[in-house]
């Protein structure tokens, strides 16, 4: 007898003004499952589970739960269905405590009306244990790693007896060892019946823990895949419409002058008695990549904020071909030739309410090319803005459209155009490739090269180790503030480096 799937989805179309973001979707999910859900930014993926959780309508087609069909008009009335989604974006209450964060909306209560938060507690409780989900409950959201964030917003789609999961890219912010652990979590859900969407651009990922792997490409399905047939090439091929490559061809780098020279630098905790970058040295001269490898929390964030102007040292320098740049700020940076592609772009790299056109020249705004005197050089602008969005694959009608409505990888994009288009003499890249598309990985990385190649200096700060790996002339391994290992990157093994981000090494360097 057929097995009846858990979610249907039948001829789903979405139509915005001047875009068909899905077309004619068919979609099913079956008990047990765990379903890839691949394709370029802007494919319609994120679109389609909006749908399926409510948040959107679609303008025609059919959902159907247990081969019952259902309407959808709200988040509401998904969650009553059993629709539980983790968002890329977590959505949860910063001051509020873990336990608090997951009842929300859903509290046990006693007689009166009054909260039951030791019911709630002892509910939330049972559920980590049963699912392997450890989280802090009394912990309030805003002190918690972002693993832990990530687990309290699938326990939050538990506890309200969702009976299928959508994680939308949920490996983007975790750390090689927490998306280990999401992948048992994964199964675990599988196994005790409720199934599993998982959205991501990363391939390996989808063929290390899927079942079947559905792919779309400008709105539309261009097939399902059983993951024991799936490799890499065929789903890039099926996700782009053309051949991919996925391994970077880059000759020997031939380094020059020093560009970049950090010495002693040494970030202490302004609220407490804890070093967070303790003296660190390194150069990094013209013509090469040097890629910072290391598990989120130990110590990148501090060297970031400090390269970029953002946060003072306690001690040590930061020269600039021979020009100390320690006590400059953000603006004097840009200005003397460093571009940053920070690792959040919706905090740090672009303003959401602002064009495409308005974020492309930010930093360049008040220079004499986009402006003079009080007035803005509108048509200088907006020819700036198209031309980069044809030059970096930037897929908006226009240069007038908001960021806050472009897809995240699109959002990368405009931040890489920007960055990777000024008189750049040092180039930050920090997680330049997170929460993209294979495709787009291929041509920021093919940049980057590019940028080496024409005699730029190249920081990779990253923690996919892969990237690191693929793009580097020469690895550092930051470990608790410290560097701990540096090897070249054509020496380097994912082994030792990996033990070096662990900890294992008896002498640092």
């Amino acid at each position: 007898m057929p097995v009846t799937p858990v979610v249907e989805m039948r001829g789903i179309t979405k139509v915005f003004p001047l875009v068909v973001a899905n077309d004619q979707v068919d979609l099913e999910v079956y008990p047990g499952e765990i379903l890839g859900l691949l394709g370029e930014n802007g494919a319609g993926k994120s679109v389609l589970m909006s749908i399926l959780y409510g948040l959107l309508q679609p303008t025609s087609g059919e959902i159907r739960i247990d081969g019952k069909a259902v309407e959808f008009d709200s988040a509401h009335d998904a969650i009553a269905q059993g629709i539980g989604m983790v968002h890329q974006h977590f959505m949860l209450v910063p001051p509020l405590t873990v336990v608090e964060n997951i009842v929300l909306g859903a509290e046990p209560q006693r007689s009166g009306g009054r909260l039951d938060m030791e019911t709630a507690a002892r509910q939330v409780a049972e559920l980590s244990q049963k699912h392997g989900l450890e989280v802090d409950l009394q912990a309030k959201v805003e002190d918690i790693p972002v693993g832990m964030a990530q687990r309290v917003e699938i326990l939050k789609a538990i506890y309200r007896r969702a009976r299928v999961l959508v994680l939308d890219e949920p490996t983007a912010v975790l750390t090689p060892q927490e998306v280990e652990g999401l992948y048992s979590i994964m199964r675990s859900l599988a196994d005790a019946g409720v199934p599993v969407i998982f959205i991501t651009h990363k391939l390996h990922e989808l063929i290390g823990v899927c079942d079947r792997i559905t792919v779309m490409r400008r709105g539309k399905v261009i097939g399902s895949v059983d993951t024991a047939d799936a490799t890499p090439p065929l789903l890039a091929e099926m996700m782009v419409g053309r051949e991919v490559i996925l391994q970077i061809d880059k000759s020997p780098a031939e380094p020059t002058d020093t560009v970049l020279t950090v010495d002693s630098l040494t970030i202490d905790a302004a609220d407490r008695d804890l070093t967070l970058l303790d003296g660190i040295s390194f150069e990094v001269k013209a013509g090469e990549i040097v890629g910072v490898a290391g598990i989120a929390g130990n110590g990148q964030d501090e060297l970031l904020d400090a390269l970029s102007g953002l946060r003072s040292p306690t001690s040590g320098t930061i020269s600039l071909r021979g020009t100390d740049i320690t006590a400059t700020d953000r603006r004097q940076r840009i200005r003397s030739g460093i571009s940053m592609i920070p690792q959040d772009r919706q905090r740090e790299g672009l303003i959401l309410s602002f064009t495409i056109a308005d974020n492309i020249v930010l930093g360049e705004h008040r220079t004499t090319r986009f402006s003079s005197r009080l007035k803005r050089k509108f048509e200088a602008i907006s020819a700036y803005a198209r031309k980069l969005m044809e030059a970096f694959d930037v897929r908006a009608n226009d240069e007038t459209v908001l960021v806050s409505n472009l897809s995240g990888g699109n959002q990368q994009k405009v931040v890489v155009a920007r960055e990777m288009s000024r008189d750049t003499k040092l180039l930050i890249a920090a997680q330049p490739t997170r929460g993209v598309d294979v495709g787009a990985i291929e041509f920021i990385h093919r940049n980057i090269v590019d940028m080496r190649d024409q005699g730029a200096a190249v920081l990779l700060v990253s923690t996919e180790l892969d990237e690191v790996m693929q793009l580097s002339d020469r690895i550092l391994v930051l470990f608790r503030g410290r560097i701990i290992g540096e090897v070249a990157g054509a020496d380097a093994s994912l082994e030792t480096v990996g033990l070096w981000m662990a900890g294992h090494r008896e002498v640092a360097t």
